[in-house]
């Protein structure tokens, strides 16, 4: 008895990678095993920078607030304990927001801050 393969599937299963890997440059677009190593490889890229992206925007809320909180006499370290010791629960997302967009409203949370 011949032996059955299942052409259908398998091209169906290259085609899918290489409509996915579109747009890349060179035999990264057509060529089925560098294509799929690049794919394959553009997902652990995703998968580790959704990590990443959370660490660098924490970093930039921090510079963000840092720079604010210098202008008004203080640090960051003295801002977030004094805001800590006052009970004010912020986080650093609203507090950069509120240090770029909102400058009266920072500078009455930090005077708040002092006064605790």
């Amino acid at each position: 008895m011949p032996r059955s393969v299942n052409h259908v599937a398998s091209r169906a299963k290259r085609k899918k990678i290489l409509k996915l890997t579109r747009g890349y440059y060179g035999s990264r677009k057509n060529v089925w095993t560098v294509a799929k190593n690049t794919w394959e490889k553009g997902l652990t890229y995703a998968y580790r920078d959704r990590k990443a992206k959370k660490r660098e925007f924490r970093a930039l809320w921090i510079q963000r607030i840092n720079a604010a909180a210098r202008l008004e006499g203080m640090s960051y370290s003295k801002l977030m304990g004094a805001l800590h010791k006052a009970g004010i629960e912020i986080n650093r997302k609203v507090l950069a927001d509120l240090a770029m967009n909102n400058n009266e409203a920072f500078k009455a949370i930090v005077e708040q801050a002092k006064k605790a």
